[in-house]
């Protein structure tokens, strides 16, 4: 990433060099929010689904935000940033006891996350009095830029980018004239579902709400609705552990309609739920370009540390990651500091190039949705869908 006095050449967070060489570790005088004032001792947290049933999309994020931090520390050896884990399972009930957490641990300046909308809507509210900086690597839910909350970021677009580009390439690519829409009721899915609707308009035959977090399993009265229907194609708003079961009773009862679904899908664990066979031709949009085309090294280098090729929103958690270290490198060790820091960054990343507006939004110039594809049982780049 890049920002104005300085370049994160490959990927690697090089922050603000002409302020000067690294200085050596003060002791924690416990005055300030970070120790000794120099960077030196200071946390970035990563606030997301490590366990759960949504787990594999926490575990995409956060292998990123470690390669950045794992990078940073080689690069500054006398100087270390700490990486803290707030596993979430993705539940917004567990939320604020873990934004709290973080908050009361005075040296953490700045949370990569929430990684979902509904933990975001619980937890940033918290951030936001106490003045701890978050950019959302994943969050897409609209209305979290409309809730006043001035230290809420977000690193890619939002669902009034990918709900009507899912909706443009069901009516444009596929040609479909009978939908079927889907949603599992959590803020994110159910908005998202909302945004294709409008794109679809009375394309739209029929719809059905399920319930996620594992909390159902037998999808036959959606799979029965959705076969009487005569849809020739399905979107499905929310994550993939219930989408891939829903495919696979969708296939059992001989549906053959395409199934099309949004980031919250987006990733192998789909596959593995709905098997090869079922899961073989569904469409998933996502605002992110694939992980494995991102600049530079990370591909190769996520790879090394993590055992593993990235996956969804592993750049941009990467990005996000290091431009809260760039704000370190760059002496922002108070919480205040480090936010006015992050609003007025602007760099290039792996992933993508980074300025946000007012409302802690991606430059919309710089927002993209990629449609991807299930081929072979493997999740593959289709095509960016064209901007309205």
């Amino acid at each position: 990433m890049r920002q104005k006095l300085a370049r994160l050449v490959g990927g690697v967070a090089i922050a603000a060099l002409a302020l000067g060489g690294t200085a050596a570790c003060k002791s924690d005088s416990g005055t300030d929010e970070a120790s000794g004032g120099d960077g030196c001792g200071s946390k970035i947290a990563f606030f997301g689904a490590l366990t759960g049933p949504n787990a594999a999309l926490g575990i995409n994020m956060n292998g990123g935000v470690k390669l950045a931090v794992d990078k940073y520390n080689k690069e500054n050896a006398d100087c270390q940033v700490t990486l803290v884990p707030l596993d979430s399972q993705g539940n917004p009930e567990q939320a604020p006891g873990l934004a709290q957490q973080a908050i009361d641990d005075t040296k953490i300046l700045g949370i990569v996350g929430p990684a979902f909308s509904g933990e975001s809507e619980a937890a940033n509210p918290l951030f936001s009095e106490a003045e701890l900086v978050h950019i959302t690597p994943s969050a897409t839910r609209p209305s979290l830029a409309d809730q006043g909350w001035k230290t809420f970021f977000r690193a890619v677009g939002s669902d009034f980018s990918q709900g009507p580009a899912a909706g443009r390439y069901i009516k444009d690519v596929l040609k479909a004239e009978k939908v079927f829409v889907i949603d599992d009721q959590s803020a994110y899915g159910a908005g998202l579902a909302d945004e294709v609707k409008k794109v679809l308009g009375a394309a739209v035959v029929d719809s059905d709400k399920v319930q996620g977090d594992g909390k159902q399993n037998d999808f036959s009265a959606t799979v029965t609705k959705v076969k009487s229907s005569g849809a020739t194609a399905i979107f499905y708003g929310g994550y993939y552990q219930e989408a891939g079961l829903i495919r696979k009773q969708l296939t059992a009862a001989g549906v053959t309609a395409v199934l099309v679904a949004g980031d919250g899908v987006n990733d192998a664990a789909y596959i593995e739920g709905a098997g090869a066979a079922a899961a073989e031709g569904t469409i998933l949009t996502c605002p992110c370009q694939p992980a494995t085309e991102a600049r530079g090294s990370f591909v190769d280098d996520f790879k090394a540390l993590n055992g593993s090729d990235p996956g969804t929103y592993s750049d941009t958690a990467f990005d996000a990651a290091n431009i809260l270290l760039a704000g370190i490198k760059a002496g922002n060790t108070t919480r205040t500091k480090m936010l006015e820091f992050v609003k007025g960054y602007s760099g290039e990343g792996v992933a993508a190039s980074y300025k946000f507006t007012e409302t802690g939004e991606l430059d919309p110039a710089q927002v993209k949705v990629w449609a991807y594809k299930v081929v072979g049982g493997k999740v593959v780049p289709d095509q960016e869908v064209p901007k309205a």
